[in-house]
């Protein structure tokens, strides 16, 4: 990578091996020419989500076992234009970071891009069950009957909505946060875009409630959102205000007290990366080159859930390590 696309990153440590050594230099020239041509990093995100959502359509489809050499030409046009939507995505901050325009908006709507592309999908992945189970039912041992899919797809729904909310959702939050919380330890409360809830309440606050609905509506969405990360994570919050009570303003922190936690957070980072897209795109490629989509989702409620349970179980250890040793 160059030191003009090195530049645009946020830290080499935020990034896993992927995207650093191959999406990274790729999005570095898409933000040159979106720079020259004018374009606002919060439309290149815009973009990305109506891509992202658009493959739901390829999703719908069965692949090879159910819909032969087009099932699988359906499949991997899905994967295809959630990858570009994926690129679009990590292209928008690159351009922010380039051109100078980063926005709260620009943030709010690139922790929404994946809410974007998921949702639909997982529809569209439901649907596809209903279409196409031979598979889970022998494997299962159903019978085949109109009573027997409308019960399945029933349940099959319910684990959409459960991957959803209960896996997509807050892995992507908490991987947001630490990857935040990383960045202000190491850059300082300019390099990184850790947020708190007293303070996006505050902005919501300041918002006019009349004639500024979607603007409030997307802003409440993240003061839930920042919650969501504080509730989670009771020893960093704990952590934080031991360091803001010694030392006053964050800019006060002792550069041995940062390097302390990037020595302790980077480790955990490895985890962090199994919880967003590059490892969320590869089962979900795998399970559907393989035509049992639905496995998507018991992955995603079972194994990636461990996952951010241990991740968050570490960060935790090591935060209340922290703090107390400030005590």
């Amino acid at each position: 990578m160059n030191e003009k696309a090195y530049a645009t990153l946020k830290s080499a440590d935020t990034e896993d091996w992927v995207d650093y050594h191959i999406v990274r230099p790729f999005t570095y020239y898409w933000a040159c020419f979106f720079a020259k041509l004018g374009i606002h990093p919060n439309t290149v995100t815009i973009a990305s989500m109506i891509i992202g959502a658009a493959s739901a359509f390829f999703f719908a489809h069965g692949c090879f076992y159910y819909e032969g050499k087009w099932g699988l030409f359906y499949n991997l046009m899905a994967f295809l234009l959630l990858f570009i939507a994926d690129i679009l995505d990590n292209t928008d901050g690159q351009l922010a970071r380039m051109t100078n325009k980063k926005s709260a908006l620009g943030r709010i709507l690139d922790g929404l891009a994946g809410y974007a592309w998921y949702g639909p999908i997982y529809i569209a992945l439901t649907y596809r069950f209903y279409v196409h189970h031979d598979i889970e039912f022998n494997l299962l041992g159903l019978s085949d009957t109109a009573t027997t899919v409308t019960i399945a797809t029933i349940v099959v729904f319910i684990l959409a909505i459960t991957s959803g909310l209960a896996g997509i959702a807050p892995q992507q939050r908490i991987a947001d946060y630490y990857i935040q919380a990383h960045l202000f330890f190491l850059k300082g409360e300019k390099g990184s875009e850790l947020d708190n809830v007293k303070r996006q309440q505050e902005l919501l606050d300041q918002i006019p409630t009349k004639g500024h609905f979607w603007q409030r509506l997307i802003q409440r969405s993240y003061v839930d959102y920042t919650y969501q990360q504080e509730r989670v994570t009771p020893q960093f919050q704990r952590l934080m205000a031991r360091l803001r009570e010694k030392y006053g303003d964050t800019a006060n922190f002792p550069e041995s007290v940062r390097q302390e936690f990037c020595r302790y957070s980077k480790p955990t980072l490895n985890y962090v990366f199994m919880l967003v897209f590059n490892f969320r795109t590869s089962y979900l490629l795998l399970f559907c080159l393989l035509d049992i989509p639905v496995a998507t989702f018991l992955f995603e409620i079972i194994i990636v859930t461990l996952i951010m349970r241990y991740t968050i179980r570490r960060h935790e250890a090591f935060c209340k390590k922290m703090a107390d040793s400030i005590e």
